[in-house]
């Protein structure tokens, strides 16, 4: 047998994935290709491995890192229902070229959540390239059950609402959840947390105000510390989730207290000139070595900014926290902002406020020089080779966010471990270790009996929402909006309680209600901030001592709601109670002062 020598060096053969087989003396027998190309060699740096992987991809491949939307736990090539834009998981990964997903929907039994990851996964060795999936979520530890912002506990551990954390004011408390959330979403597969949202709420009828910190940029600044380094420890590395900030550069200040998913939502406002105030914890959070930004649906109007919506906007995306502030991470855009669609057989625009003349395409043109990395909530890669085919954008434009969004891939460990071990996510999920219990049971397991008239009773316990007027429609009635009181109806139901029988009364402050008229007729009012009624019944018999205090302002009147900035902290006048108040057992008050 006769060989042809061929002129290529060693060092040649290696980076293409081959490897060499030899005679015992030496001699080279033959050539034998290997599917390992340094991308795939843990022993190369990370540098190199990007390198190498972008180098292979095609247009096609780059522009399906560039979106990340939602997926389902169904069979991979089942279509989900509801959202009108979704294809399914399977043709995404297979065909979009995809890899970054977030799940939706309740985790209730975490074996078979890890079991669908690993499902994922193994579709996406089967592409060209293999690129593992990374999975996001938003908050899923707490109370709250909104598709558009976050998920109940499920089998995870069950915590305070965010807002809660930040009634505790325990540093130590705030690392201690985000190390618990951490393993619990490893061990099912889960890489990125869309959270912690850290906008601050000086606007009180915002709906989204459960899942800030409060009103006091200080207090919202030290605990997000905290917060990012449980999930991601001291830097990003293979046992890291990383977070992701958001509503850059901060949505509280949201004109007459509307959410930003809705039209009459979209302006944010500044009649106090604050702007620099809502900074102060993205500034914080970027320190802190934070992952990723998302900027906010909103759009600003009276200030030097362009009035479009912050993914729109190069002034903030790529001036203000690229260059100013230094961000060098993923900025991932908030969902929704290029294709209108449907949800639940209802309308939903795309989110492209202050754009909204714009096409598909220009949209994402102006997107993608604002600054941004990914889409979220899109899966039109499509648009992304058409623009570069037609020289809109660039391939090196494109490079320049897919080598982030690679990067992060191997330094999260995912290209080298993808999968889960589905047994292990069953014991660590909803550990007990993680889960404080309650020495409490139902009432009736506390010998006392319950009776259906209040003239009837010694006690009324009641436990009420925050006070909200119900909108339209089957994604905005999930998002609790407008007058911050009870209408005249509820408050004289209540007052003949409360006439009638001493009355305790728990009020869940998703917002800051205006409840001057229970603070005067309640014999006690407790505020919680995601608890249970076993939790509560603690509190009323003694068996815990409440804790916390206000993470905001308690206004005393809709009149003063409506008259203060929405841009401004305290500044609503003469509130019931100020920032920081609170009783306990052992002490009378705590903590009264405004700052």
């Amino acid at each position: 047998m006769r060989f042809v020598p061929v002129a290529i060096s060693l060092a040649e053969l290696f980076s293409q994935g081959l490897t060499l087989t030899t005679t015992r003396d030496g001699s080279i027998l033959s050539r034998q290709i290997e599917s390992h190309p340094i991308y795939k060699n843990a022993s190369y740096c990370i540098e190199q491995r990007v390198d190498d992987l972008l180098s292979r991809m095609t247009i096609e491949e780059k522009a399906g890192q560039l979106f990340q939307t939602m997926i389902t736990q169904l069979p991979l090539d089942q279509v989900p229902t509801g959202v009108s834009a979704l294809n399914s998981s399977g043709t995404m990964i297979g065909e979009k070229h995809m890899s970054h997903f977030n799940l939706l929907g309740d985790i209730t039994n975490a074996t078979e959540t890890a079991q669908f990851m690993n499902r994922l996964q193994e579709r996406a060795l089967q592409t060209r390239l293999g690129i593992p999936i990374t999975v996001s979520t938003d908050p899923r530890h707490a109370f709250t059950e909104n598709a558009g912002t976050g998920f109940s506990a499920g089998v995870f551990s069950q915590w305070p609402e965010t807002i809660g954390l930040a009634a505790l004011r325990d540093p130590a408390m705030v690392r201690k959840f985000a190390e618990v959330a951490r393993e619990e979403y490893m061990a099912v597969g889960i890489r990125t947390a869309l959270h912690p949202q850290v906008d601050l709420s000086t606007e009180p009828r915002w709906a989204r105000i459960s899942n800030t910190w409060g009103e006091n940029s200080t207090l919202t600044s030290n605990l997000i510390v905290e917060y990012i380094k449980g999930f991601q420890g001291d830097r990003l590395g293979s046992q890291s989730v990383k977070t992701v900030v958001k509503h850059f550069p901060g949505s509280g200040p949201v004109q007459d207290g509307e959410d930003s998913h809705f039209v009459y939502g979209k302006n944010l406002t500044y009649p106090g000139r604050n702007f620099e105030e809502h900074l102060k914890p993205f500034k914080a959070a970027i320190a802190a070595g934070a992952g990723g930004v998302m900027p906010a649906y909103s759009r600003p109007i009276g200030t030097e900014y362009e009035p479009v919506a912050f993914s729109f906007n190069k002034q903030i995306v790529t001036d203000l926290l690229r260059n100013e502030l230094g961000f060098d991470a993923i900025v991932v855009t908030d969902w929704g902002l290029v294709t209108d669609t449907t949800f639940a057989g209802e309308p939903f625009p795309a989110r492209a406020w202050g754009v909204e003349g714009l096409s598909e395409l220009e949209r994402v043109t102006k997107i993608i020089e604002a600054g941004c990395d990914q889409l979220g909530g899109e899966e039109r890669p499509e648009l992304v080779v058409q623009l570069v085919q037609e020289g809109i954008v660039s391939e090196e434009r494109l490079d320049i966010s897919v080598r982030r969004l690679l990067k992060e891939k191997f330094v999260l460990g995912l290209f080298d471990n993808p999968l889960v071990d589905a047994e292990v996510a069953g014991r660590v999920v909803g550990n007990e270790y993680f889960v404080q219990g309650f020495n409490a049971t139902f009432m009736t397991e506390r010998n006392y009996h319950v009776v259906d008239n209040p003239e009837d009773a010694d006690y009324a316990l009641l436990r009420l929402n925050a006070p909200y007027e119900p909108r339209l429609g089957a994604f905005e009635s999930s998002f609790h909006a407008g007058s911050l009181e009870f209408n005249q109806t509820e408050k004289d139901r209540q007052s003949r309680i409360f006439s009638t029988v001493p009355t305790i009364v728990d009020m869940a402050m998703a917002r800051p209600a205006v409840i001057p008229e229970i603070i005067r007729q309640a014999d006690a009012v407790l505020a919680n901030f995601g608890s249970d009624s076993r939790a509560f019944l603690d509190i009323v018999f003694g068996a815990s001592e409440p804790e916390g205090r206000l993470p905001y302002d308690l206004p005393g009147s809709m009149k003063a709601v409506e008259a203060q900035m929405e841009d401004v902290p305290f500044d609503t006048r003469d509130p019931v109670f100020k920032f920081g108040h609170g009783l306990s057992y052992t002490n009378s008050c705590r903590g009264s002062g405004r700052h």
